[in-house]
């Protein structure tokens, strides 16, 4: 992941931390440090199913985050328009063009 986005990554957590302690434990030792270490997906096929799953249930904050990562853990850009257009005629028209758009923020920055 880009640095900005891992500070942004990193905030957020504090920012949550502060309400409840808890939630980031887990997510870091349980989410980060265990299931997506898991040897049964590698963590590219996790990326995929992690976004397409953030996409279906409409959750754009997390989404971003997780298409940096998915970018990192070697899902193309081309892979990732068709997990979106492939899943607009199951999750929505609107989930799918609010991913699109938050996609295209992505490629954008990255190239900068």
């Amino acid at each position: 992941m880009a640095t900005a986005t891992s500070a942004a990554v990193l905030a957020a957590r504090e920012k949550v931390r502060t309400v409840a302690p808890k939630l980031i434990d887990l997510t870091e030792k349980v989410v980060f440090g265990d299931v997506w270490e898991r040897p049964g997906l590698s963590k590219r096929d996790r990326s995929l199913i992690t976004v397409a799953a953030l996409m279906s249930t409409y959750r754009p904050e997390q989404l971003r985050v997780h298409i940096e990562r998915a970018l990192a853990n070697g899902v193309t850009k081309d892979e990732l328009g068709e997990l979106i257009t492939h899943l607009a005629f199951y999750s929505g028209w609107p989930t799918a063009m609010t991913a699109a758009t938050i996609a295209k923020t992505v490629f954008d920055e990255q190239q900068s």
